[in-house]
């Protein structure tokens, strides 16, 4: 299958078979490509969770709406991947992106059993979970300043993307606000007067 910025082939030696996707992204990213051991480059794992978010704001697809929720309990919660993906498609903002995602998640059993998952989809406790998260990314939104919008946040003391506490300055956390560039670039974090 060949479609502009996608590129499908399957390679097939004997009886067996690999699926092999191409796609085209665009140059902008908070992370540099990942080297995989098998060959080629990936998106970091961030990257992609703030593309899946896009992907789910403009197609209503279950096996999308199972990967978000995979990503919001084990990459970053949904509120810091809407709150970045306003900055990778600047035509949106967190809250216009919460808006359509309030309109996904209407999903039946079939929809999941067609899927080749590694364990049945709980549909009501995923359902639980996606209106929780949807919640907390509407509450995130409204108290986050409007000038960070865009940016994921940078614990410096873990090493890795967080929510930052509410009502607690995020300098007193230790985390930084963190914008992506084309490219994408591993966070530094300078301690100190660098003059």
């Amino acid at each position: 299958m060949s479609l502009p910025g996608f590129v499908r082939a399957i390679v097939a030696r004997g009886e067996g078979a690999t699926r092999v996707d191409w796609a085209h992204d665009s140059a902008w990213r908070f992370m540099p490509l990942v080297r995989d051991p098998l060959g080629g480059l990936l998106l970091d794992p961030v990257d992609l969770a703030v593309n899946k978010v896009l992907v789910l704001a403009g197609r209503d697809e279950a096996r999308d709406f199972g990967d978000i929720l995979f990503v919001h309990e084990r990459v970053l919660p949904l509120a810091g991947l809407c709150w970045a993906a306003a900055g990778k498609d600047p035509g949106f903002t967190p809250r216009s992106l919460l808006e359509l995602l309030k309109r996904r998640g209407r999903y039946h059993p079939e929809d999941f059993e067609r899927l080749q998952l590694a364990r049945p989809f709980d549909l009501v406790e995923s359902k639980q979970v996606w209106l929780a998260a949807l919640g907390d990314a509407e509450a995130f939104a409204r108290q986050r300043p409007p000038e960070e919008a865009g940016c994921l946040y940078y614990s410096v003391a873990g090493e890795r993307f967080v929510l930052p506490e509410p009502g607690i300055p995020i300098e007193e956390q230790r985390i930084v606000p963190y914008f992506g560039t084309p490219g994408g670039v591993i966070p530094q974090v300078v301690a100190g007067d660098q003059r």
